[in-house]
């Protein structure tokens, strides 16, 4: 009985902790606008190999923009998003992630 208490007691707080993380899709928009010159104004890459953030996994986004913000990602032309990714805080980076992610 213990195990499962537990196991429900944290599975609420994953839950709780994933709605409390949501970015403001609004936001997002507003702030996509220097995004677009590599990964286009509806999130469609413009520039070969660069990737798509149109649909793209809300939680991946921003992962990966974090990573890039931490310097721990560094292969091909990871310095321009690690000078991108600088310049965002923490609520900046959701609110994308949640812009993109709401894209289909």
């Amino acid at each position: 009985m213990n195990k499962m208490v537990t196991g429900i007691v944290i599975g609420a707080s994953l839950i709780a902790g994933t709605a409390i993380a949501a970015g403001d899709i609004a936001a997002g928009k507003t702030k996509s606008a220097v995004c677009a010159a590599c990964h286009g104004a509806d999130g469609i890459a413009v520039i070969p190999g660069y990737p798509n953030l149109k649909g793209q996994n809300e939680q991946y986004i921003i992962s990966s923009v974090k990573a890039y913000k931490a310097k721990q990602r560094n292969g091909g032309l990871a310095v321009v998003m690690q000078a991108q990714a600088a310049m965002l805080s923490d609520a900046d980076i959701e609110n994308l992630a949640a812009y993109y992610s709401s894209l289909k």
